[in-house]
């Protein structure tokens, strides 16, 4: 309540004193593209190609901190809270409505304080020329993926959009596709997972399942906050100011070296030098086999051999993405870290960071880290455990009914088999009943007694949906005898 309380208290709209010392961005095209549902809008983009055939993008984020003081108890609730979870028909904010959805979502023809990255980038990707400040934008339009996707792709007519936004987004994607060259080159690992969209009716029972759509808009809003996250942390990290990075720790020899025991069935292997191993050839890996039936397997098992991404005080690298430096500084309504970055922007801006300061904030990162790190992992398994349990409810109604699938896990009590529409069930060894079948660890297959016939990752699969159990978010599949003569 007292949280709310505070919230309350905040104007529901830009006060004028809020605007001195800030940048007026309010007379330039500066858009928002979000999913058609999202409410809480942080980040808007522009983009300008400038004489000398560079571009200059700028990335402006909500400026949350103006709202959200350090200390306050609206801070330490999104402290405590970490993230925002998005679960399937809900999000639980890391903020209260009246701001997440409110004064600092960038929405459409109204004033709104941001902090902006604005970068001068060369037609081969490289940022020559950047500069952080606080500004105030008033976005022209609120766009969606699918929309300017469609736009951009040929599908819809974009001669009813105002000014020059079309001209700007024909940009948008040239640029994009220069950053996504760049990152390529260097070797950035794009795992291109089916991620499944689920569509519920107004009683919560899912509708439909399918494999969720990254397009062009997707791809476009992913290269401008990763060029923006990699040049705020680089800029911090070269004035040697407490700060929090986004790090991904190079993966484990001994993790690699059972993947490569994986590879071997599928005729491949990930090259790696004698201490260490480059994201390239991670990247190469994936695109060798893009396309293949063994793809989305090979994609997992290689998520699994790396660590996971975590926030830290000191900076160690991306190594996923191929980065020295990187940081989330571009979603701060969702997410501690991204808000801790932008209160140290702004004490750097306005040359705050005094000795004691630096000190003071050199046990607030390292903390902020560590529980940001913490509530994103209780988050993404909420998020996981919603979906499987409604993945579950979807498959109530094909009880009896076959499906085609691949072999994504081989165990001793089992298989489990994967859908089109990313739906997992559990093929029990218990009943596979033609024979006995022993698991054989090192070519991750259940191989059987008498006959020999073999399962393993990757071997496509007929199965017939047998029981589903909601409530332990367990799926039954029974193999189809026809379908197995491999």
């Amino acid at each position: 309540k007292k949280v709310l309380k505070e919230a309350e208290n905040i104007p529901s709209t830009v006060q004028t004193e809020a605007l001195q010392g800030r940048r007026d961005l309010r007379g330039e095209t500066i858009i928002t593209i979000d999913g058609a549902d999202a409410k809480d809008l942080d980040d808007a983009v522009g983009v300008i190609r400038l004489g000398n055939g560079n571009y200059k993008l700028g990335v402006h984020i909500a400026d949350v901190t103006h709202y959200v003081k350090e200390g306050s108890k609206l801070d330490k609730e999104a402290l405590e809270r970490g993230t925002s979870v998005y679960l399937i028909d809900r999000v639980i904010p890391m903020l209260p409505h009246a701001l997440s959805n409110g004064i600092c979502s960038l929405n459409p023809n109204v004033d709104r304080l941001t902090m902006s990255c604005e970068m001068e980038i060369s037609p081969t990707g490289e940022v020559v020329r950047h500069e952080i400040f606080e500004s105030v934008i008033c976005t022209a339009a609120r766009m969606v993926y699918t929309d300017v996707s469609d736009i951009l792709e040929g599908a819809q007519d974009g001669a009813t959009l105002e000014g020059g936004t079309m001209a700007m987004l024909k940009d948008m994607e040239a640029l994009s596709l220069i950053l996504r060259g760049r990152r390529e080159r260097r070797g950035a690992i794009d795992f291109d997972f089916p991620e499944p969209q689920i569509t519920l009716d107004e009683n919560g029972k899912p509708l439909e399942i399918v494999n969720r759509e990254r397009r062009i808009a997707n791809r476009i809003i992913e290269e401008f906050m990763l060029v923006a996250n990699e040049t705020v942390a680089e800029h911090v990290f070269w004035l040697e100011y407490p700060f929090v990075y986004r790090i991904h720790e190079d993966p484990d020899p001994e993790r690699i070296a059972s993947f490569n025991l994986f590879l071997n069935r599928f005729g491949l292997k990930l090259k790696s030098g004698e201490d260490d191993m480059h994201p390239k050839s991670v990247q190469q890996l994936l695109e060798s086999v893009e396309g293949k039936k063994e793809a989305p397997i090979i994609n997992k098992m290689m998520l699994r051999a790396l660590k996971q991404a975590k926030y830290s005080p000191s900076n160690e690298g991306h190594f996923g993405l191929a980065a020295k430096y990187y940081c989330h500084f571009t979603s701060p309504i969702r997410r501690y870290p991204d808000l801790q970055i932008h209160r140290i922007l702004k004490e750097m801006i306005h040359l705050q960071l005094t000795p004691q300061r630096i000190e003071q904030l050199k046990v607030i990162v390292d903390y902020a880290a560590r529980q940001s790190s913490e509530r994103e992992r209780v988050a993404e398994q909420a998020e996981r455990e919603t979906d499987d349990m409604k993945k579950c409810e979807y498959m109530l109604r094909f009880i009896g009914q076959e499906f085609e699938g691949v072999i994504s896990t081989v165990t001793g009590f089992g298989m489990f088999v994967a859908l089109e529409n990313t739906i997992e069930g559990l093929v029990r060894v218990s009943n596979m009943e033609d024979d006995y079948y022993h698991f054989d660890e090192k070519l991750m297959a259940l191989v059987g007694e008498r006959r020999r016939k073999t399962f393993t990752i990757g071997d496509s699969i007929t199965v017939r949906v047998e029981n589903v159990n909601v409530g332990y978010r367990e799926i039954d599949f029974k193999i189809v005898a026809k379908s197995v003569e491999q």
